[in-house]
């Protein structure tokens, strides 16, 4: 796994700027959470980082610029949609071994297998189509779908917040022991400052398209600089506003 680094990151779509000078490092063998409401500017970021956005500013891993060349895409991303990003007219397993660079097919069907079981799928629900699955099933299939390419750190957006809450937990629960397995660099993206505070060692603040506070998950939800941080722990259940 690697490093991922934003630095004077700014997106602009004509007269219209959604990211504004980010400066963010993902580390190696963390999980960053990036926590703001809707159109503060957090996917546009991601879509920075993938290549489905136009920007200025760098984006680098291990103080590199991202090579856009090659079949290997060293970012993967999961997407918020369990239902929108599996071809319907693909089984599984063919999802999953479309994603993987290279190898024949028995050792493709080796691996699907893998990271099937990897994700706490029965291998045998490679041959089903995606429409057999639940949503969180098929969130599963899609993390083992992007771990096929063999990253260099993933890219989670919102990927709990389409699912029953009944099922967010266990989906959160292997993100985390995905991390302690695998070692995995992530960038998980939540309007969910709950969430983020269980599945990330570091925290940042995403308002208006700037990074308004930063720092360990801990630090930040103990001492909130931003009143905007404030305002996203107010609003957890149970939790009393901060000062």
């Amino acid at each position: 796994m690697s490093e991922l680094q934003f630095e004077g990151v700014t997106v602009r779509y004509g007269g219209t700027t959604a990211v504004e000078c980010v400066h963010l490092t993902v580390p190696e063998g963390r999980i960053v959470g990036l926590v703001g409401e809707s159109g503060s500017g957090k996917s546009t970021l991601a879509r920075a980082a993938v290549g489905l956005a136009p920007f200025t500013g760098r984006i680098l891993l291990d103080g590199r610029p991202i090579p856009t060349r090659g079949r290997r895409r060293p970012l993967q991303m999961v997407f918020q949609d369990p239902y929108s990003s599996l071809d319907p007219r693909m089984s599984v397993g063919e999802s999953v071994a479309e994603a993987m660079p290279d190898g024949t097919r028995s050792q493709r069907r080796s691996e699907v297998a893998r990271l099937l079981e990897l994700v706490h799928l029965d291998p045998t629900r490679a041959a089903v189509r995606p429409s057999e699955l639940s949503g969180g099933q098929r969130q599963r299939v899609a993390l083992a779908r992007a771990l096929a390419g063999r990253p260099q750190v993933v890219i989670a957006d919102e990927i709990t917040s389409a699912l029953d809450v009944s099922i967010q937990g266990a989906v959160l629960n292997l993100v985390r022991e995905l991390q302690r397995e695998l070692g995995l660099s992530m960038l998980f993206i939540s309007h969910n400052l709950a969430v983020v505070r269980y599945v990330a060692t570091h925290v940042a603040v995403m308002h208006d398209g700037r990074i308004v506070e930063n720092g360990q998950t801990a630090q930040v939800l103990a001492d909130p600089h931003d009143d905007y941080t404030r305002t996203l722990l107010a609003a957890i259940p149970g939790r009393r506003s901060h000062p």
